[in-house]
């Protein structure tokens, strides 16, 4: 069981966390923003991407992952209803603008329009894994 640990400092880290992450899937109630500490979670089922790639492409699998943001200053969302906690989001992509180095914004684009939208006074995010992984149905498809 290989558990993944990235930890992104920059925005370069961050792209490599976005790839990580891209396609996982969560419910809105697992986000956990935690004002006091600057921290927010997020609890998600993320595809193996590293493990679908190759020619035969046999490996589909997905992982429980707790994607952890740390020196977040606010938490803005848009086109996700937070009165709907089991509603399912899959993430497409994880951004960063920035605004005042090394200070701005982490953009989490979700599949159907909603965002989360991040003020950071920098970036400090973790991916981490925390089991083992299963047997996925399918493998996500994106459009051209």
């Amino acid at each position: 069981m290989e558990q993944l640990k990235l930890l992104a400092l920059d925005a370069d880290d961050l792209e490599i966390v976005s790839a990580h992450v891209q396609d996982a899937v969560m419910q809105v109630g697992a986000f956990d923003w935690r004002p006091k500490e600057k921290r927010f979670l997020i609890e998600m089922n993320r595809f193996v991407w590293e493990k679908a790639s190759g020619a035969f492409r046999k490996h589909n699998e997905r992982r429980r992952s707790v994607l952890h943001f740390d020196r977040v200053l606010a938490v803005r969302s848009a086109g996700i209803d937070r009165a709907k906690p089991q509603d399912v989001l899959s993430l497409l992509t994880v951004g960063f603008a920035e605004d005042d180095a090394p200070a701005g914004t982490i953009e989490l684009l979700f599949a159907g329009g909603g965002s989360l939208a991040l003020d950071v006074e920098c970036i400090e995010a973790r991916l981490t894994d925390l089991g083992a992984a299963w047997a996925a149905s399918s493998r996500p498809v994106h459009g051209n």
